[in-house]
Formats: structure tokens, C-alpha cells, sequence
């Protein structure tokens, strides 16, 4: 089995829960005769790139490289039929999109990744992953399906009941930011939330830069979509 790979993992949360959740995926892997497994944020509106997203997986790095590169995660077959039901799915060439063209296809098969197995969930906490086991068997029976679900859905329990596991703000926001981004999500412009808790739009603009700045976003929607992401609003 490749070596594992966690471009991301770091940075998502700490390295026991990491560690851990690859250990049972690995097994969960070998138990089902899949060779490689990848567990993933599911792609939200703010952040659909795959290294961004990609919690553990032990895909081989130069697979996690080049795919990362291609950019095709948010647009892949895999993404689009789980947006569809909430049923585990089996595709072939998952992880591209359909008709499947250029090297990636031929890529995965290289490196044993012809079939996937997969299926959208959420944590306790109501955030969205993606797990999914890929190699080159056959799809699981109905009864091999059940049990894929049952224990998927264990390890991604366990995650969640992690702190480490959370994504946070780069900073804690102040009562005043939160404020701003609440009326902002509401339509306000920085004139009315000025009105409203009675303060310049001047200091508006201050606070919502600085809410801004904290939530590494690049403008107010998208700090307001990730205030909303980190359930803060």
C-alpha cells in the first residue's frame, strides 16, 4: 500500500485525530479489499478546492499533486452524483468528469484507483464530508454495502466528537464583528448597520474588515459564508 499522504490534514485539525481516523479508514479499506481511501470536506461554495478540503487520505503524493493541480474535484462525477442522493454510489473514474479525457483517468488507473466506492455524510456537528474507498475490485454486494455504511459512519462520529477536528476562525471574532456580519447576511449596506447599532459606517467598514481579515475571506459574502460555515452567525 502507498505511503500516506495528508496535504491538508494538518492544518484541518490535530494530529491524533488524524492519525486515528487513517488507522480505521486504512482498516475499513483492507477489510473491503479497496486499496486507498480518502476522507474530504465536501466542496462548499467558498471553498471547493481539493488540498483546501482533503482531511486525511494515503492516496501517493504525486497523485495528490497532480490532481490537486488539475483542479477538477468540484466539477468530478463523484461531487456531482452525491449532490444528488444521499445513497452510497459506486462510479468508475470517480474523480474525474464524465466523458472521462486527457491523463487523469489513465493516472488513477496507474495507480489502482480505477473504482471507487463512496458516500456523503455529516458529523454530529452537521459538517459535510465526503468518504471514499477506491481500487480495483468489483462493487460491494448489498450486504458488504450495509456494512461499509454502518462503520463510515462510525469513524466519521469519532472525528467529530474531536475539538481538533473543528475548523476555526483564524482569530476570535468580537461581539461588534459579529454584529456587523449578522446584518450584513441580513441585505444591510454599512449606512444601515450604522443606523442600526447607532456608530459611524466608518466604523462599520472597521469592523467588517477586520471580521474580514480573521476569516480570511476576500470580501463580505465571503466572510459571511464562512462565519455561517463556522456557525458563528
Amino acid at each position: 500500500m502507498p505511503a500516506e499522504s495528508v496535504p491538508a490534514a494538518r492544518k484541518a485539525g490535530g494530529d491524533g485525530v488524524v492519525s486515528a481516523a487513517s488507522e480505521q479508514l486504512a482498516r475499513l479499506a483492507r477489510d473491503f479489499r479497496f486499496s486507498h481511501h480518502l476522507l474530504i470536506r465536501f466542496p462548499l461554495g467558498d471553498r471547493q478546492d481539493f488540498s483546501g478540503n482533503c482531511l486525511t487520505s494515503n492516496w501517493p503524493a504525486a497523485l495528490l499533486q497532480r490532481y490537486d493541480a488539475s483542479d477538477a474535484f468540484r466539477d468530478c462525477d463523484l461531487v456531482a452524483h452525491l449532490k444528488q442522493t444521499i445513497m452510497p454510489v459506486f462510479l468508475r473514474n470517480a474523480f474525474t468528469r464524465s466523458p472521462a479525457a486527457g491523463e487523469l483517468p489513465a493516472l488513477f488507473a496507474g495507480h489502482g484507483l480505477s473504482a471507487t466506492w463512496a458516500l456523503s455524510l455529516h458529523d454530529q456537528r452537521l459538517r459535510h464530508h465526503i468518504l471514499a474507498l477506491s481500487g480495483e475490485r468489483d462493487a460491494p454486494s448489498p450486504e458488504e454495502a450495509r456494512q461499509l455504511l454502518y462503520r463510515a459512519h462510525q469513524i466519521v462520529d469519532g472525528c467529530g466528537r474531536q475539538d481538533e477536528w473543528d475548523e476555526k476562525p483564524l482569530e476570535r471574532l468580537s461581539g461588534r464583528e459579529l454584529e456587523c456580519l449578522r446584518w450584513s447576511a441580513a441585505g444591510k449596506s454599512s449606512e444601515e448597520i450604522a443606523i442600526i447599532l447607532d456608530i459611524s459606517a466608518h466604523t462599520v467598514a472597521t469592523y467588517l474588515k477586520s471580521a474580514m481579515r480573521k476569516l480570511d475571506a476576500v470580501n463580505r459574502m465571503q466572510a459571511v459564508a464562512r462565519a455561517c460555515r463556522y456557525r458563528l452567525l
